[in-house]
């Protein structure tokens, strides 16, 4: 799994060339569309494995999240994205992994705890798909098998606000918000090896209702 690991981290291109690129152009569209508020970001740990969580409201969210993020990051994608001919080579192209929806996808669970113990940034949406209603929805128990693969990495909460008015539910075409989209981020947390997938969904469940309603 280590071999698969390794394989998977980005490139000194992707880094040096296809990351900043999409990040300056993303941060162009997005003062358009929105503009975005970062709030907290400096939160995030600066070198080492980190797990990074945020709800799910639009199919922009990962551009949103990375370019809110100090870091790269690989991202847990649906596999179907990987069977579209030019989005599944951009997602490759900027360091995204697929996950099959429906089972257990023990590859990808292993491939992302190996990631965050060889030192990488690993994003994941841990409702497991878009809220239709805007509403955190459950919190799958897939992402808390993976900490207890990385015992001691930090994981990070990040909240994400209206990123549906951008991209609204069942649309495909982004328009602009016409209000600040906020990304708040949280504390980092670290858990030992045995705890509880309970306590684990619990926190992460707490975490992002906090950062997207203040509750």
């Amino acid at each position: 799994m280590i071999d698969l690991a390794e394989s998977a981290r980005h490139t000194k291109l992707q880094l040096k060339l296809w990351l900043p690129l999409g990040r300056a152009f993303v941060k162009a569209a997005l003062f358009v569309l929105g503009p975005v508020k970062v709030i907290g970001a400096y939160r995030v740990p600066k070198k080492g494995g980190v797990l990074i969580l945020a709800n799910h409201l639009a199919d922009i969210d990962p551009v949103v999240l990375q370019s809110s993020c100090p870091r790269a990051m690989h991202f847990m994608a649906k596999s179907e994205l990987f069977e579209m001919p030019f989005v599944g080579r951009m997602q490759r192209a900027f360091g995204s992994f697929p996950v099959n929806r429906g089972a257990p996808d023990r590859a990808a669970l292993k491939l992302s705890a190996a990631l965050m113990n060889d030192g990488e940034a690993v994003g994941i949406f841990p409702e497991g798909q878009l809220s239709e209603d805007g509403e955190l929805q459950e919190i799958k128990g897939g992402v808390a098998l993976i900490i207890r693969m990385a015992p001691g990495v930090p994981v990070i909460c990040c909240g994400l606000k209206d990123t549906n008015k951008i991209i609204p539910y069942g649309k495909i075409v982004p328009r602009p918000a016409f209000k600040r989209i906020d990304v708040t981020w949280g504390e980092p947390r670290s858990f030992a090896k045995g705890t509880s997938v309970e306590e684990i969904t619990g926190w992460i469940e707490g975490q992002l209702r906090e950062l997207t309603d203040g509750r």
